[in-house]
């Protein structure tokens, strides 16, 4: 690491003093109420008396072992939050639910709908008992159509439903894999904007609503410039070869370390010249072939490979330095762990020092956005299973005679 991690905030929050229950797993949903939780809201996670399924997801990832406890990815989405174990599977466990929904603000939900109906935790029926509540429920595809119950993981409604997967796989090659929650994480954080404007809402006008999302709609979204390029003109977009890139001011390549850069020049016209001198080719310039945006088109192929050539002279670094001394717009391609070198991953906020467990601390990333007056940011490391159960069913009124009778029937643990 270059920088120390910012410290973890100090003072309260823009949702400071709000109240959050989230009946949710895996990621999607979580991933919303975390960035409430980074916003100062109080979270109370209710789970399965077996845990959220993604509790056990290090060991199938061997990220576990022989006295390795820690689940990053687990981690990510729920730091910050308090823990209940309850049984929602029974009438006890629904009543203590129903309580907890009562003096809350915001449900975070990403159950499928037919869970939920039977539950008697679907929208309609959840916001007719609790009319100011904020109800934010992530689905894979929406809440109507025929596809609306379908299971929706991100790699299948995000990735593959929506096009991303086919937009990015080269002709004759297969389709690209993504990374993991990458749609869960972008999609969750918009809900979580939602979130907040309908609470903005309820301020003027008294009453909740419901805020709903779908891992496929943030997909169509997130492809949104092919999709209306197909709609206005009944044509989709080539997917880019970096062979045949029309422009070698956005495309990239490979340095002599074997390591890449990304060229960023949008503006054709203006950021060949800079580039074409940077590369001793200053001749390009007046040469026939490059000398204007549709000679260079025509001439991709051969102008690509003679710049594959030219950057296979030199690391990268020193290309970067180049750049900087000929105005040349370019990025490194980075690897993880390039990223976490970066000294501007570290300035822009984007990892923070956590306390852990065991007393120590640990650095996570953080979640996107910043507030100049009400810091944001985790506080509090991810909670063990049930970690919370006695404190949050306290808040909500039980004793410990009580407690202790739910606990003994396996309603909560």
């Amino acid at each position: 690491m270059t920088a120390v991690p910012q410290p973890r905030p100090e003072g309260p929050g823009p949702l400071e003093g709000l109240t959050v229950v989230e009946v949710a797993m895996w990621v999607a949903g979580p991933a919303v109420s975390v960035v409430l939780a980074d916003w100062g809201a109080d979270v109370v996670k209710v789970e399965p008396l077996a845990g959220d399924p993604q509790r056990h997801l290090a060991g199938v990832m061997g990220l576990g072992g022989p006295g390795v406890s820690a689940n990053p990815t687990f981690d990510m989405s729920n730091r910050g939050k308090r823990s209940i174990a309850l049984d929602l599977k029974s009438a006890a466990g629904l009543e203590v639910l129903e309580e907890l929904i009562s003096s809350a603000d915001v449900l975070v939900s990403n159950m499928r709908l037919p869970a939920l109906e039977r539950l008697g935790l679907d929208a309609d029926s959840v916001l007719a008992r609790h009319p100011r509540l904020v109800y934010a429920l992530m689905t894979g595809y929406g809440l109507r159509g025929p596809h609306a119950d379908a299971p929706g993981y991100d790699t299948g409604a995000f990735w593959a439903r929506s096009g991303i997967a086919a937009s990015l796989t080269v002709p004759g090659s297969t389709p690209p894999f993504q990374r993991g929650a990458m749609g869960d994480r972008t999609a969750a954080a918009a809900l979580a904007g939602g979130v907040a404007a309908a609470l903005l809402a309820r301020e003027r006008t008294g009453r909740g609503q419901l805020v709903s999302g779908s891992l496929y709609r943030w997909g169509t979204y997130t492809l949104a410039s092919d999709l209306s390029i197909a709609l206005q003109y009944g044509t989709t977009m080539a997917t880019a070869r970096r062979e045949r890139m029309t422009s070698p001011t956005t495309n990239n390549y490979r340095c002599a370390d074997d390591r890449w850069v990304w060229m960023i020049g949008i503006e054709r016209e203006r950021h060949w010249p800079p580039l074409a001198r940077a590369v001793g080719r200053p001749d390009w310039l007046a040469d026939e072939r490059f000398a204007t945006v549709e000679a260079r088109q025509a001439n991709a192929e051969v102008l690509v490979a003679e710049l594959d050539a030219i950057f296979a002279g030199r690391p990268r670094d020193e290309w970067l330095a180049v750049f900087a001394e000929h105005d040349v717009w370019a990025e490194p391609v980075h690897t993880v762990e390039d990223v976490l070198a970066d000294a501007q991953l570290v300035a822009a906020g984007g990892l923070v020092d956590v306390p852990g467990p065991d007393g120590g601390s640990t650095v996570v990333v953080n979640t996107p956005v910043d507030f100049s007056d009400t810091p944001s940011g985790p506080r509090v490391p991810a909670p063990g299973l049930g970690q919370h159960t006695d404190a949050v069913l306290r808040d909500a009124g039980y004793d410990d005679a009580r407690i202790a009778e739910l606990r003994g029937a396996g309603v909560v643990a």
